[in-house]
Order: structure tokens, then C-alpha cells, then sequence
């Protein structure tokens, strides 16, 4: 009998691979392993719970017993992974052995928790999981006031849910602007303004010097020596690969694990995909690529030697507010920008050095216009 596919995570890169294998081979035997109850979700979801009154279960699209019934994998839940034998092509799970032909790593991001000091440095919460909500549920629908670390895309959404939810929202981020990697000051000070219109508080180009136990809830106190009390606080700085298991079985990482186009790592039969792979220099945390990357692997699993290939790719901002679509790149090596304002919003297109296009940005009633600016920039891959 061959030995199975194995992947190891259960989250959307691991399960999209999973449905992608089964439109070709319904009879190829996989096995998953992962930390998790191994439930099918859709984790962009968590970004707008608050203002949708969701709870944990209200996620799952499919129950973990169900999703394995589904695409017949053999399932192992609440498992871990001690090491890679990439000699063998073996996987560790308390002390047995289990064989592979192929290995796929989809073992995520943990969310960036930016150093700080005080009593209360445990009490800050992280929503980059469904396990990781289910425990702080209860203690975010209570919190009337929330401060959110990180102005970047996912704090910026989720101060917004929260706000539009009736909470008091304040987000504190080392940066100047909201989302500075991908926004230009134009459009960002326009999403701040509607933001603080909406009544959050910003505290930019400011961080968490301490976090402690107050009578009054938590004290915060900023690196300006300000202070506040807040109920909770969320961490929404970026994510860091979940890299340690590849890590420690002789795999190259470097701020994730390094693939080539084929997303194989630096062992044979290894691969890895989603938030823990390092494509061509980059970890792509969005829904599309890494859709991409699980229909290029499934092809290569299944005999087919496939490159990735990466057209421009569209990021849809989930801020109703003030809802925006992005393509390409808006800061980095861009040299200057042409906008067309209007009461309906904005259309923002970027230019480097030789004044080629090589990103946009759309707001509200110009929105129409993204797929046709889409077309003329550059495949990213």
C-alpha cells in the first residue's frame, strides 16, 4: 500500500488543497494532522463577527467529522506534530512513526505581538484562528472599550467592525498613517477621517510601552507616557509564519519556509502553502494567491509538474464605511500618483521611475473600474 499524502495544518490552504485534489482523484489517500478540532471555516470572517453578532459555531461551514466524510481524508485532530524524519519521509506523532509521499506544511501565522511590559501582557488577545475567537468571545462582547494594536488591513478592519458594532474603539500603531504599506497618505487620511467620523480614536506613531491590571479595567500606558483603560486589548500587528517544526527538522526558513514555483521546500517531497510559505522572497497572507498556489499543488501531487503562476491580483479592503479595492503596489518604488476625487469617492493610480502603472486603488462609487485597471498591471509571479 503507498503511503498518503499528508498535510499538516487544517486551515484555508490545507482544505482548499484538499477540495482541489478531489475534483481530479477522489480515491488518493490523504491524512491530515493538526492542532485544531479541524473545522471548516472561512477566516476572513473574523474580521467582521462584531457588527454580524457571530458567535464561534456561526463560522463553521462544515464540521471537522463532516469535511472528512466529504473528501475522505483520515483525519487527526488536536494532534501534533513532533518532527520531520525527511530521510525516511516519515512524520513523529508521539513517538510513532507515520509515512508520506508527499508532505505538505500549511502550518499557518501566529499572530506579531509587539513587546511590552506589565501584569497583564497575557490578557491580549488574538483573532487569527476560529479556536483562537471561541476563547475570547464571551470577553469581547462584553468589552465596551477595545484598543486594537496595528493600523495595518486586519486592524484596520476590525476596528472598524468593532466601532460599527457600538464599541469604543482606540488603535495604536507605530506608523504615521493607516495601513503604510499599502496605502498612500490621499487615501489613508480619507479612511482615518470616515474612521474617526465613526467615533475611533487613533493613537499613531505611538506603542505599548506597559499593559497592566487596573481597577478600572486595563492601563495602558504609551510610549508618549499617556495612559488608558480599556476592557481588552486585540493584536492585529502582522503575522509571523509558523515556522519551528521546519525548522528544527533541517527545512530553509527564512521569514517563512522557502519554496521554489512548485512550492516544494528544500527537502524532497516536502512542500509548503499559505501563510507559512516564502514565495519568490514574499509570504503572500491573501485569499488569492494562496487559492492559486493549492490549484498549482494539487496538479503537482497528482503527477503533473505545475509552476505557480501569479497575475496581478486584487485585495478587497473590508471597510464599509469607506469599502476600497487595491491592486499592486501603492508605496514601495512608487515615484508618483494621478488621482480622480469625486463626491462618489476615488480612483488613485500609482507610477515608478519609467511611468508604468503598478498599482490603484478604488473607492465606493469606483469601484467599477477595478477589474479593467486590473488588467493592465504586471503578473506579480
Amino acid at each position: 500500500m503507498n503511503a498518503p499524502i499528508i498535510i499538516i495544518g487544517s486551515g484555508f490552504a490545507a482544505y482548499q488543497l484538499i477540495k482541489t485534489i478531489r475534483r481530479t482523484d477522489q480515491v488518493i489517500a490523504i491524512s491530515v494532522f493538526t492542532l485544531d478540532a479541524g473545522d471548516d471555516y472561512n477566516k476572513p470572517d473574523l474580521s467582521h463577527v462584531f457588527t454580524n453578532k457571530q458567535g464561534s459555531t456561526d463560522l463553521i461551514r462544515s464540521t471537522a467529522g463532516a469535511f472528512a466524510t466529504e473528501h475522505n481524508i483520515n483525519l487527526h485532530a488536536f494532534t501534533q506534530v513532533d518532527h520531520i524524519d525527511c530521510e525516511h519521509q516519515e512524520i513523529l506523532v508521539s513517538g510513532v512513526r507515520h509515512a508520506y509521499s508527499k508532505l505538505v506544511l500549511a502550518t499557518g501565522a501566529k499572530t506579531f505581538i509587539p513587546p511590552m511590559s506589565g501584569d497583564a501582557v497575557d490578557e491580549v488577545i488574538t483573532l487569527n484562528s476560529l479556536e483562537e475567537f471561541a476563547s475570547a468571545q464571551q470577553q469581547l462582547q462584553q468589552a465596551q472599550r477595545v484598543l486594537v494594536i496595528g493600523a495595518g488591513l486586519i486592524g484596520t478592519e476590525i476596528a472598524m467592525d468593532l466601532v460599527s458594532s457600538g464599541k469604543k474603539v482606540l488603535v495604536v500603531d507605530p506608523s504615521k498613517g493607516l495601513m503604510a504599506n499599502m496605502l498612500p497618505d490621499l487615501v489613508a487620511n480619507q479612511l482615518r477621517n470616515k474612521m474617526a467620523d465613526a467615533g475611533v480614536v487613533f493613537k499613531l506613531g505611538k506603542t505599548i510601552h506597559s499593559l497592566d491590571m487596573g481597577e478600572n479595567g486595563l492601563c495602558v500606558t504609551l510610549s508618549s507616557g499617556e495612559t488608558e483603560f480599556v476592557d481588552c486589548v486585540i493584536a492585529a500587528a502582522g503575522l509571523k509564519a509558523n515556522t519551528g517544526l521546519a525548522r528544527k527538522s533541517g527545512i530553509t526558513v527564512n521569514n517563512g519556509l522557502v519554496v521554489n514555483l512548485q512550492l516544494q521546500t528544500s527537502a524532497k517531497n516536502i512542500y509548503a502553502l499559505g501563510d507559512c510559505a516564502e514565495i519568490n522572497g514574499k509570504v503572500m497572507s491573501y485569499l488569492q494567491p494562496i487559492m492559486l498556489s493549492a490549484n498549482a499543488l494539487a496538479k503537482t501531487l497528482l503527477g503533473q509538474a505545475t509552476d505557480l503562476k501569479l497575475p496581478a491580483m486584487l485585495v478587497k479592503v473590508k471597510t464599509p464605511q469607506m469599502p476600497m479595492q487595491l491592486g499592486g503596489n501603492m508605496v514601495t518604488g512608487v515615484t508618483s500618483w494621478q488621482a480622480d476625487i469625486d463626491t462618489e469617492g476615488c480612483c488613485v493610480k500609482a507610477y515608478n521611475e519609467q511611468k508604468q502603472m503598478v498599482g490603484f486603488i478604488v473607492t465606493e462609487g469606483h469601484m467599477k473600474k477595478a477589474f479593467p485597471l486590473l488588467r493592465e498591471l504586471p503578473a506579480t509571479l
